[in-house]
């Protein structure tokens, strides 16, 4: 990326089930809803976010996800990871 990243970059939010184990597929339909909406690029696993309540395996499995979702169709950082 040659220019810095301007525009709206919100946060995903990480989606759960009722048994509060990760919806990895409802996440994804998120970041898909996020960039068909028309946002300049995505936040992953925000500081701010329920990252600290992720174990290791859940933050990478998240972050492989969505990385493979965007598929390059905008900028995303990852941060706390």
């Amino acid at each position: 990326m040659d220019a810095p990243l301007a525009g709206v970059v919100p946060v995903v939010p990480t989606i759960f089930h009722d048994d509060e184990t990760v919806d990895l597929d409802g996440t994804a339909r998120v970041v898909d809803y996020l960039i068909d909406a028309g946002v300049d690029g995505v936040c992953l696993l925000a500081n701010y976010s329920e990252q600290f309540s992720l174990t290791d395996a859940e933050r990478d499995a998240i972050a492989r996800l969505l990385l493979e979702r965007v598929a390059g169709r905008c900028p995303v950082t990852i941060t706390g990871h």
